[in-house]
């Protein structure tokens, strides 16, 4: 009796094993919420994406790889194109609003470069759109050949912007030695006339990316800028003190950058 107690619980084992090494899902650990309503996976990714822009979610290395295909869908479909005119709309009436302008050449606008200005997700695409963790040397190297393509609705903002006088500052966490490149993919992409172009050099390094930015702001109105509006798409690119009178943040749930 005991032999058959003993070869029972290792076949359940090895069973359980196996679900877990080949088949497992996080639809397989959680289909029900706690209030009982049935989850789908489509239901429990878009929950995922939504609590990604609310930062609920953060510090994630990769998507989760159930959920790689909808984030795919989602960041090369109508929904996102949708979603990011809306963020540029709202700058828009913000801007709208600004009736105290100086035009002393101090009234600045700051954006974030990478999937604000410049898209990443040809990148992205080629590697499961965020279900592999990050090869920073891999995601230089195809920096570094200038092939980003421009958002358009934020090339639209930032021309609005440059014809109501105000500086445009250009924030970015890319490093320095990718200065060249990046001022040469702004300008094929229709980006140029801006005022002044950070990139995070070596004694940024220890910094955080919310620390480094936020230095930066700092530096800038010592100088006596006025932030009036940072357009950014990771909450590390708002975040941290000094800010911007209002901040816009666009949707990006490819990868988090703290």
């Amino acid at each position: 009796m005991a032999k058959i107690f003993l070869l029972a619980t290792m076949f359940l084992a090895s069973s359980v094993l196996t679900i877990t090494a080949t088949d497992w899902n996080i639809m397989n650990q959680r289909t029900r919420t706690k209030s009982g309503l049935q989850i789908t996976l489509k239901n429990y990714c878009e929950s995922w994406r939504i609590n990604v822009e609310l930062s609920n979610i953060r510090d994630f290395t990769v998507v989760p790889s159930e959920c790689t295909s909808y984030i795919g869908k989602y960041m090369t479909g109508t929904q996102f194109k949708v979603d990011s005119e809306a963020t540029i709309d709202e700058c828009t009436l913000y801007l709208n609003t600004l009736c105290d302008l100086k035009k002393d050449g101090k009234d600045a606008w700051i954006f974030d470069i990478d999937d604000t200005l410049l898209s990443t997700v040809p990148y992205y695409k080629k590697h499961d759109y965020g279900g592999e963790t990050l090869n920073v040397t891999g995601l230089e190297e195809w920096m570094g050949k200038g092939k980003a393509t421009a958002m358009d609705y934020s090339l639209n903002l930032y021309n609005d912007i440059k014809k109501r006088g105000m500086q445009i500052i250009l924030i970015s966490s890319r490093r320095e030695h990718l200065r060249s490149a990046t001022i040469d993919n702004l300008v094929d992409a229709g980006f140029y006339g801006w005022k002044s172009l950070y990139l995070r050099s070596e004694e940024n390094e220890c910094k955080t990316v919310q620390e480094y930015k936020a230095g930066v702001r700092k530096e800038l109105i010592n100088n006596g800028y006025r932030i009036w509006g940072i357009l950014g798409d990771q909450w590390s690119s708002i975040r941290g003190q000094p800010t911007a009178r209002r901040t816009f943040k666009l949707p990006n749930s490819l990868y988090y950058v703290a």
